[in-house]
């Protein structure tokens, strides 16, 4: 999963650097606030994949004393950051710019430029959008498109791809306020597609912030990886019942497991700890990403949390 992210944001990388520097000559030559804010739009993007990097960078720190569970949450932090970054700088720059050129309008200069830069834009930019949809679409399987972001682990992957639609979506705005004001002459559809531009930019960071929240504050593994893990407990002999299971994601790639059981009474103490071991080891050959696993021996609780948070209803 690192491998294939890292293709993702390199390609976003070097596809957002040069769009940058082409709108910004376009820019500078017609005037265009639309120009300007998609300009501003991929210098932000460009930006964002360089955090993205290091966040992946940095979740991939080993554990230590201070950081015993290790650093795989930095990539969360880094995401969420990179989504303020998109609201407030991104977002922020081009509703000013549109509201400047609204109430202080000018004509588009030499609008041919726009157009040369566009269409080149939308050539880097989409080509680094398929490169991010085909490893998104060969890590979700058969989950629809809005499942698999809410499921996914790695941010670093679909912000990717939110930040490209974004770009895209961007790209069709400008070129639409950029013909339509050289069509018409009036020169507001420039200001008006800047201003749209910073509300495309605004809802995709509103929605990256949510989707990231959950990753920040601590997501449980899936229900299946949840469901299977208290199948290998409940297989084992030495177990009468599992309590509750909790589990919490430290990085796309790491999971942190608690379970509570109640073993059989006429276990020994030796037994148990053999039991323990040989569990331990189904668990992290089954599902790798469980990086850490702690086992506790409670009698049966009535307490347990819910199912759907890896627990289980009070049995009889």
């Amino acid at each position: 999963m690192a491998s294939s992210s890292h293709k993702v944001i390199y390609a976003a990388l070097i596809g957002n650097a040069l769009i940058a520097v082409t709108k910004f000559v376009a820019a500078v030559v017609t005037g265009s606030s639309a120009m300007l804010s998609e300009g501003i739009h991929s210098v932000v993007d460009t930006g964002n994949q360089l955090l993205l990097l290091h966040g992946i960078r940095q979740s991939q720190k080993s554990a230590d004393a201070r950081f015993p569970f290790g650093h795989g949450r930095e990539i969360y932090f880094w995401s969420f950051v990179v989504a303020i970054l998109i609201f407030a700088v991104g977002a922020g720059i081009s509703m000013y710019e549109g509201v400047i050129h609204l109430l202080h309008p000018a004509p588009i200069e030499s609008p041919i430029v726009n157009y040369v830069v566009l269409a080149l834009a939308l050539l880097f930019e989409g080509s680094a959008w398929r490169i991010a949809m085909r490893e998104f679409r060969r890590e979700r399987g058969d989950l629809g498109f809005f499942e698999a972001v809410h499921r996914s682990k790695d941010p670093s992957l679909f912000v990717v791809i939110f930040e490209d639609s974004a770009a895209m979506l961007g790209l069709l705005v400008a070129f639409v306020g950029i013909l339509l004001g050289h069509l018409t002459a009036w020169p507001y559809f420039d200001g008006i597609a800047s201003v749209i531009i910073g509300m495309i930019l605004a809802g995709t960071a509103i929605w990256l912030a949510v989707e990231t929240k959950g990753l920040l504050i601590g997501e449980s593994a899936t229900s299946d990886v949840l469901q299977g893990i208290r199948q290998i407990a409940q297989s084992c002999r030495e177990i009468r019942h599992v309590n509750e299971i909790l589990t919490m994601h430290m990085g796309p790639d790491y999971v942190l497991v608690n379970l509570s059981v109640e073993f059989d009474d006429a276990v020994s103490a030796a037994d148990i700890e053999i039991a323990v071991a040989q569990l331990d080891r189904r668990i992290k050959q089954t599902y790798p990403m469980a990086k850490r696993i702690f086992i506790e021996g409670e009698a049966r609780r009535s307490d347990a949390l819910p199912s759907s948070s890896g627990g289980t209803p009070p049995q009889a």
